[in-house]
This record gives C-alpha cells, sequence and structure tokens, in this order.
C-alpha cells in the first residue's frame, strides 16, 4: 500500500512509500529514512496521524490505526538523538570523577592545604564513588532499556544535575571546617548505606530478569525469594524506596545538609516517576496487587 508522508511542522508534503499491508510503524520509519530523508534515521523521528497528534508507537500494526492505502502520516523530527546507555554512563562517570577530585582538597577550591580529609569523609568518599561505580556496572551488564534513545539537547541538563550536586555535597564534606558527626550516626548512616545499595542492586537484577534479552516484554514484578525483594509487597518501585534510602542514610553518616538537600530533590524527581509507573502498572495490569503504593510503603 501506498502512504504519503508528510513534515508534521507546516504540513510540508515529503513523499510517498510503500509497505505492505502487515506492516509495522517501525518500518514507515524506516522506509522514510531509506526512502525519503537521511538526515531522519528511524529513532528520531515520531510518527503520527495528525499533525499534532499522539505519536505512534513502533510495534503497532499499521492495521490497528486502520491506516489504509492513501492514508496521510505525520512525521516530526525529535533531533539529534543519544542512547540512554550513554546518557547514563555521561551522568555517572561525572559524579565519580568530580567527588574524587574534590576529595584531594585541590587548590582551586579550597586554597594551598597542609591536612587530608578525616576518617568519616574518607568513608563517605568510598561511599560515593562505590554507588556511582555500581551504576556504571548496571548500565553496562544490568539494565535493559526500553527506549533506546533520548534528545541529545537533554543530556546536558542531565549532567547538570549529577555533576554540580556533587560538586556541592563533596566541597563541604571534604572541607577542612568540616565537622563529623559522632560514631552513633556514622555506623548508623554507613549500615543503612550499604543495606540499601544492596537492596538497589537486587532489584535491578529482577528487573532484568522480568525482561527476556532483546524484548519490551512487560510483567508484574513480584519478590524472587531474595529477601531485599519483599519490598515489591508494599511498593511498585523499590529500586527508587533503596535509591533514596541510600542518600537519606549518607546524610546521617555525614551530617551534611547539602547531601541532605540532594536526597530531598532525589526523592522528588524519583517520586514522581514512581507515581507515573505505578498509575500504569494499575493500568496495564487488571490484577495489578491492590495493597502497593508507589514508592513508600504505606504512604505514597
Amino acid at each position: 500500500m501506498e502512504i504519503e508522508i508528510l513534515n508534521a511542522v507546516g504540513s510540508k508534503p515529503l513523499g510517498k512509500i510503500h509497505l505492505n499491508e502487515d506492516a509495522t510503524v517501525k518500518n514507515v520509519k524506516e522506509k522514510i529514512y531509506q526512502n525519503l530523508k537521511k538526515s531522519l534515521y528511524p529513532d528520531r523521528q515520531a510518527i503520527k496521524l495528525e499533525a499534532k497528534g499522539k505519536t505512534l508507537n513502533d510495534d503497532d500494526s499499521l492495521k490497528s490505526h486502520k491506516i489504509h492505502n492513501g492514508t496521510k502520516l505525520y512525521v516530526k523530527d525529535l533531533g539529534p538523538q543519544i542512547s540512554w546507555k550513554n546518557v547514563f554512563l555521561a551522568e555517572y562517570a561525572g559524579p565519580l570523577f568530580v567527588y574524587l577530585w574534590v576529595y584531594q582538597r585541590p587548590w582551586i577550591l579550597y586554597g594551598e592545604q597542609t591536612t587530608s580529609p578525616g576518617d568519616i569523609a574518607t568513608v563517605a568518599a568510598v561511599c560515593w564513588s562505590a554507588h556511582y561505580a555500581k551504576r556504571i556496572f548496571e548500565t553496562l551488564f544490568i539494565h535493559r532499556f526500553s527506549h533506546g534513545t533520548m534528545p541529545l539537547r537533554n543530556l546536558f541538563k542531565n549532567c547538570s544535575y549529577y555533576w554540580l550536586f556533587t560538586l556541592y555535597v563533596a566541597y563541604h564534606v571534604n572541607h577542612p571546617l568540616y565537622t563529623p558527626p559522632s560514631r552513633t550516626y556514622f555506623y548508623v548512616g554507613l549500615a543503612g548505606f550499604i543495606i540499601c545499595e544492596l537492596g538497589n542492586f537486587s532489584i535491578h537484577l529482577l528487573f532484568k530478569n522480568l525482561r527476556p534479552p532483546g524484548t519490551k516484554v512487560r510483567r508484574v514484578p513480584v519478590p524472587d525469594g531474595n529477601p531485599f525483594s519483599l519490598l515489591f509487597n508494599y511498593v511498585s518501585c523499590p529500586n527508587y524506596t533503596y535509591e533514596f534510602g541510600s542518600w537519606l542514610f549518607f546524610t546521617i553518616m555525614t551530617h551534611c545538609a547539602p547531601a541532605g538537600i540532594f536526597a530531598a530533590a532525589g526523592f522528588y524527581q524519583m517520586a514522581v516517576w514512581a507515581l507515573g509507573k505505578h498509575r500504569n502498572y494499575k493500568k496495564e495490569f487488571p490484577n495489578y496487587p491492590k495493597g502497593r503504593k508507589a514508592i513508600l510503603p504505606f504512604v505514597l
């Protein structure tokens, strides 16, 4: 069948493509890239039935949207894209190197120094570095991304958040005038941080096993026998719960106000994501457990 393709901006015709009756939206994108506009690689395209309409999913068949011979489709240029794997690597590599750089008390931040950070600041540096090293490992070997790319322009916003917050927290924890907390706070915070990091890693492993390689299969996540996964009995996104817990306990361990601000900012964003995923789970799975909250057991 023959489909006419128009630019979603201005409705300017780009040309016509020919497809089989059982074609998908992904096939439309490939044809546009191959036959009409080489700069519009598939990940850069959003296909719509109307110029300002909803973006169609790649896996949707054209039949499911009643697209037939002579139908007009609109393509929107999403701009230059970057893979989510590279986004995460850039986001997480920055905090790792920035924190370790500040830990050395560079003269550009503190002036000439003859002392070194204390034991608690050293442990904090290890914890911070271990967290982001774990994230890089998960990005390379654990995560399976349902979306291949995101707009390149968002990379700078995302990196700025992580890198600048790292500088803010590290500057205070490693400052020559930093006053460490009591040993009780330190040990409670360190123990909680380690537990939450292990919990977060366990949940990411469970998510990986839910989705077979090369697919976008979605299933209801449930505890898998690992005690850390029992949090699924109470919340839809325990990975975010553990992530927030890590930074809450890091704040207790260091008694650093900027670390608390970082934990609060992270919780707000993760709560937004968790609520959205929680709603999607309930819409997608009719028998989704009703007792679960999004991120905080019994609360939110």
